[in-house]
């Protein structure tokens, strides 16, 4: 099972930018590689993240196959009130990660 690692401030101040780190494990395959036979490895890659706060999105990214395995996306934004950010990997094969953290606003 995959682990998801996300990082957030506990409390900021109204209107302060916050930094926001989230990385997923995943093991990732291109599907441009072969096996010793030959026979194609099917790609196996988280294609999209999405971070919503307080439901509202706030940021979203597509992946492709030239993306780390455990990619780790940092970004920012601002705190505007108490909530919830909640982050959500989704990928090939059916996976599907979510984790969630909250921000005090002061």
């Amino acid at each position: 099972m995959a682990r998801a690692i996300v990082n957030v401030p506990a409390t900021a101040r109204r209107g302060e930018i916050i930094e926001i780190k989230a990385m997923v494990g995943h093991a990732m395959e291109t599907g441009f590689r072969r096996t010793q036979l030959g026979k194609l490895i099917p790609r196996d890659i988280i294609s999209r993240f999405v971070c919503t706060y307080n439901d509202a999105e706030i940021l979203r990214a597509e992946l492709h196959p030239a993306i780390a395995a455990n990619p780790l996306l940092t970004f920012t934004t601002v705190a505007t009130a108490s909530g919830t950010l909640t982050f959500t990997w989704t990928g090939d094969n059916g996976y599907s990660m979510t984790a969630s953290a909250t921000v005090t606003v002061v």
